[in-house]
């Protein structure tokens, strides 16, 4: 297993290269580590089948791909050369197909595996880092960092969600505010609250610098 691991980790590392998103192998890293921690905290869960759904979590992404086929045919083909049982397998797609936020548009969760991994991929996705990542991606996306005439979108379609109009601070009302909210585990809601409560300040302080001090 550990030489599956290994070689996973070289394999996401190559697909992921030069990735300035924020969808890079040191976001892979960092959710692989934090879904371990929960999954130790909590003391539950496969740690393989949850480290190598960690690792894998971006590799069918559309946002990474030119189309959703090629991320699955890319995911598809790497699992089958891994040589795992069937019921691993199966499991590890399971999760990785479920995890997406996809403008609220959720799937229904059905192992504490993907629990666990969800959890985490959702924590890299608030405070400090998930307000890096916000700004990385708008300016990959070519979305502004703001605009005060954008209404903030709610009820959205998984197509309004990915191709609507935004911006980075809007993200925050669109998403990332509303995700402490949704952790599953007990150890990710305590994690969540203090980077949401950041987030929290970051939007006060910008809308002072922003506004002038008025």
């Amino acid at each position: 297993m550990k030489d599956c691991i290994r070689k996973t980790e070289e394999f996401v590392k190559s697909c992921l290269k030069g990735d300035s998103s924020g969808h890079d192998w040191h976001h892979i890293d960092r959710v692989r580590k934090m879904a371990l921690h929960i999954a130790d905290q909590e003391n539950e869960g496969d740690r393989f089948i949850i480290e190598m759904a960690a690792l894998l979590h971006d590799i069918p992404d559309e946002k990474l791909n030119e189309d959703i086929e090629k991320g699955k045919r890319i995911l598809s083909e790497w699992i089958d050369s891994c040589s795992l049982q069937k019921e691993q397998e199966q499991h590890i797609l399971e999760i990785i197909y479920s995890i997406s936020f996809n403008g609220g548009h959720e799937a229904e969760l059905n192992s504490v595996e993907a629990m666990i991994v969800r959890d985490a991929d959702r924590l890299d996705a608030i405070g400090a880092i998930g307000i890096a990542r916000t700004f990385a991606y708008g300016g990959k996306k070519g979305s502004p960092m703001y605009d005060p005439a954008i209404n903030v979108r709610k009820n959205m379609t998984k197509e309004e969600y990915r191709q609507g109009k935004s911006s980075s601070i809007h993200h925050f009302y669109e998403k990332l505010l509303v995700l402490q909210e949704k952790m599953m585990t007990n150890t990710a809601k305590e994690i969540a609250n203090e980077r949401h409560h950041f987030m929290e300040q970051f939007l006060e302080q910008f809308y002072k610098e922003w506004n002038g001090y008025e």
